[in-house]
């Protein structure tokens, strides 16, 4: 294997590589060893069918993985000889195998520019206390004490109230005729959460049971279902029962019940606990970006643009998670896919800076990444997607995802490696806090979750916020 490296500007690489007819023979006749004794062929027992029969049946199998095994083989070679490290998808411009024949073959990448390192060693950053308030976890324990609730409907007549839980038939109108099938028969909807718009909610409590209401409503402009966002539409509902929940008092039976606590006061621990290492971890990581944006605000280096422009794809992906947990989608903050992706750009050139920073760390202190480290990354992708851990390895190494996936890691063991060794002092949480999601549901992961009441719907939800 001879190549070639051309240096298509500060940050860009390009590789030309040769790979002479031994070595594609050699990549070949491996492939076609392994298909010999990963399966049978009629006529033949495993592992004695001629090569000639076997390279006939999976040609087109043998070929493709013997490429991919080769290039992915050479890649690592050139990159650790040359000591590069590309920060940006591979882009391989390259054709199957041809038995015999001299084997061309191109790769490109981005890299890091070259700049001078500030001194990363004892910096000095406050680092906030953790701590849980006593309301925190009342509100965690109220929301057990819903989970746990039992449902009753009520005899008396009277209008709902919040709390109460409501069984509907509901309708949007506009011009006296149903507005884009948003109907729904015995939909039961829990006033009072939230769940649906206020005006609905607040017609809802005018009635008792058999009567009938309406009242015009206008859904908001971010609203979830694009077709009703900024409309004025009439909703018309009949209320044909209330159910009223009937709360538990909080016992060991319920805690128990909840998340298997022997007490009241065990599942209390559990959710101060599992608040605090939300919170440390908070907190670290907040010190851990000041840390970074001192070392930041003392250097200057041209970025990488498709570096940039993953981190852009990055940001869109979480934005567009956060709404759809809110309900929402991207299509509701009313912006083109270009006006979205130059609103977190800076944001996004902010994130490759850092990045690159880090990996210039990770270089100077010569960090690795083991395979057993990338396989346990991969194998955390795999759990949060639902898939097997091969499917995912397979498609981070066809797409050339193994090497982003390295620079993350090196850049945590780089941030780690400053964080350790920084003056850290810790100073009193502000009297302020904004409480984060992530540490409510971390809280609550000490407790069963409350469940929200489900609705039977004809053809669609209530109308929600």
């Amino acid at each position: 294997m001879d190549y070639k490296v051309e240096e298509l500007s500060p940050v860009t690489r390009k590789i030309n590589v040769t790979v002479p007819a031994e070595e594609v023979n050699a990549a070949l006749a491996a492939g076609v060893a392994l298909y010999r004794h990963r399966y049978e062929i009629k006529g033949f027992r495993r592992g004695k069918a001629p090569s000639s029969v076997v390279e006939s049946k999976f040609r087109s199998q043998i070929y493709a993985e013997a490429t991919t095994d080769l290039i992915n083989y050479q890649i690592n070679e050139i990159l650790s000889t040359l000591k590069l490290m590309p920060l940006s998808r591979l882009d391989v411009d390259s054709k199957d195998l041809v038995r015999d024949e001299e084997y061309n073959y191109t790769i490109s990448f981005e890299v890091a520019p070259d700049f001078d390192l500030p001194n990363y060693e004892g910096l000095k950053v406050d680092v906030e206390k953790a701590e849980v308030k006593d309301e925190e976890v009342r509100e965690v324990e109220q929301r057990v004490l819903e989970n746990a609730a039992t449902v009753r409907p009520i005899t008396e007549v009277r209008p709902a109230t919040d709390g109460d839980i409501v069984i509907i038939t509901f309708g949007a109108y506009k011009d006296d005729k149903i507005f884009q099938g948003i109907q729904a028969e015995n939909f039961e909807l829990q006033l009072g959460q939230k769940q649906a718009l206020p005006e609905f909610e607040a017609m809802l409590k005018t009635l008792k049971t058999g009567e009938k209401g309406e009242c015009e409503v206008v859904f908001p402009e971010d609203f979830i279902n694009p077709a009703m966002a900024g409309e004025t539409l009439t909703m018309r509902a009949t209320l044909h029962a209330i159910k009223e929940k009937i709360m538990p008092e909080l016992t060991d039976e319920v805690a128990k019940k909840a998340g298997g606590f022997e007490s009241v006061e065990k599942m209390r621990e559990a959710i101060v606990q599992s608040y605090m290492q939300s919170r440390q971890q908070l907190n670290k990581s907040v010190a851990q970006k000041k840390l970074l944006d001192q070392l930041l605000a003392q250097v200057s280096f041209d970025l990488p643009p498709s570096l940039v422009e993953n981190r852009i794809d990055r940001l869109l992906a979480d934005l567009e998670h956060r709404l759809d947990k809110q309900g929402k989608s991207l299509e509701s903050l009313k912006k083109t896919p270009e006006e979205l992706r130059e609103s977190v750009r800076a944001q996004a050139e902010e994130a490759a800076r850092g990045e690159i920073l880090l990996l210039a760390v990770a270089k100077k202190e010569n960090f690795e990444v083991t395979s057993e480290e990338i396989d346990a990354a991969l194998t955390q992708v795999a759990m949060q997607n639902r898939q097997d851990l091969l499917s995912v390895k397979q498609y981070y190494e066809e797409n050339n995802l193994i090497f982003p996936l390295k620079d993350r890691l090196l850049a945590d063991k780089s941030i780690e490696y400053i964080y350790t060794r920084a003056e850290k002092n810790e100073v009193e949480a502000s009297e302020v806090k904004q409480s984060s999601a992530a540490d409510e549901k971390d809280g609550e992961k000490a407790a069963a979750k409350p469940k929200k009441a489900k609705a039977k719907t004809a053809k669609t939800e209530a109308p929600k916020e």
